[in-house]
This record gives C-alpha cells, structure tokens and sequence, in this order.
C-alpha cells in the first residue's frame, strides 16, 4: 500500500532524494573520475594517507546517500538527516583548507569561488536537517 506524499512533505521528499542521489553521486566520484580532485580537499594537517581519507569518505558518502533514499519512518529517518548534517560538518576543515591553501579543485581556480563554496556548507547542513524533518522531531522529542 503506497502513502500519498502532500504539500510539504512532498518538498521534503523530494529534499531527501535529491540529496541522498547527490551524495551517492559524490561518493562514487570519489572511488573513481574524481579522486584527484577530492584528494586535494584533504588538509595538509590531517596526519592521514590523502588517498585513504578520500576513499573512506567516499564509501561513507554513498552510505549516507542509500541511507537517504532507502529511510522514511521516523526517528530513523531524523537521525539519518542528523547524521548526514554531522558529516557536512566534518568535512568542512577540508573546504577551508583548500580555501587557505589556494588549492584549485572543482573549477574553484580562484580564492572568491572558493569562499562563496564555503558559504554553502551550512546550507547542506540545513538541507540535510529540514528534508529528513529533524528539527520537529528533535524538538518533539525533547518535550516528550
């Protein structure tokens, strides 16, 4: 039996989708055409093998995009989004090290394109938290 999707909850599916299907994309680059680049996201001063973290990385990507698109009931669905905001949060070092470093990866050849990268990561934080409904069920299950 399928459930009709409504009004926002249609918004939010499609939020879901889209960014599990982004980071399933993502992820795969990272095993495969796009290693090079995502290895020079890997700051100098993570004291790990660049190619392991990138590889790593990617099988947690495509991980969290298939979490993405296979959980719907909540709280799991929540804590999916959590997870997923947690992630974007941790691998925003690399951003900004690649903003410091002047590094040019993913056509951003140019300090300004890489800072203006920089303001997007909490917009995936936000994408992840509101497309999974994490905020209403946090706050649910802190009243409860």
């Amino acid at each position: 039996m399928s459930r009709k999707v409504n009004g926002p909850n249609r918004f939010r599916a499609l939020g879901q989708v889209s960014l599990g299907a982004l980071l399933a994309t993502a992820g795969t680059g990272h095993l495969t055409f796009q290693r090079q680049e995502f290895r020079a996201q890997v700051p100098d001063w993570l004291r790990l093998d660049p190619d392991v973290v990138v590889l790593a990385s990617g099988v947690v990507e495509i991980g969290l995009g298939s979490a993405l698109l296979a959980t719907w009931k909540q709280p799991r669905r929540a804590f999916v989004g959590g997870t997923v905001a947690a992630f974007f949060v941790a691998i925003f070092p690399g951003n900004i090290a690649q903003l410091v470093n002047h590094t040019d990866a993913f056509g951003l050849d140019t300090d300004t394109k890489r800072a203006v990268r920089l303001a997007f990561q909490p917009l995936l934080v936000a994408w992840a938290l509101a497309a999974t409904d994490s905020f209403r069920v946090l706050r649910n299950r802190r009243s409860a």
